[in-house]
């Protein structure tokens, strides 16, 4: 079975990680759930727990078996990495190397066989910052596949470019990466 691990960090839009989940469920693939500590102020661990029947994890010293470092096992068993919503504060850290909480070490212990993708979620400014920018463009050279956010209203009432892709756009992305034919 296909393991996809799903990584969440701290937006508004965490709350479709379950939605993103149940589909991912749908269409037969094994889901293990991440999450930032800022993801779990917006949507409980428990509630994606059980809907990938696997344990969430969110803090990097919990080991849950003592014989296994738990990012590392996550990163080797993940065929596809997908970090949705990717927040500029994460995608910060990525694109720096930084590896301060279950996410980002987990994304860093990846093996090179891994897909990898993203889907930023964050306000319009922050979304067009030159510093997200360009930490965006280097993710992308270093092998991420970014789902561009969509032009919507936004939570803190602004319009424009930061919402998170539409589900299904997120879902079809991922089914493309997980049977593309390699040559």
């Amino acid at each position: 079975m296909t393991s996809i691990t799903l990584a969440v960090s701290g937006s508004i839009s965490a709350y479709k990680a379950a939605d993103i989940i149940s589909k991912l469920k749908k269409e037969g693939f094994e889901v293990t759930v991440l999450m930032t500590e800022a993801a779990t102020e917006f949507i409980t661990p428990l509630t994606l727990q059980v809907l990938s029947q696997r344990p969430v994890a969110t803090n990097i010293m919990q080991e849950l078996e003592p014989n296994k470092i738990n990012h590392i096992d996550i990163a080797k068993k993940s065929d596809l990495f997908l970090l949705a919503p990717a927040t500029a504060n994460t995608i910060a850290k990525l694109a720096n190397g930084f590896a301060d909480n279950m996410v980002t070490t987990t994304a860093l212990a990846l093996p090179p066989q891994a897909k990898k993708v993203l889907a930023p979620a964050m306000n319009t400014k922050m979304y067009e910052n030159p510093l997200t920018q360009h930490n965006l463009e280097r993710l992308e050279r270093f092998g991420w596949k970014i789902i561009q956010p969509r032009e919507a209203a936004l939570a803190c009432g602004d319009q424009g470019t930061g919402a998170l892709a539409e589900i299904d756009t997120i879902i079809d992305t991922v089914k493309e990466l997980i049977y593309e034919k390699t040559v």
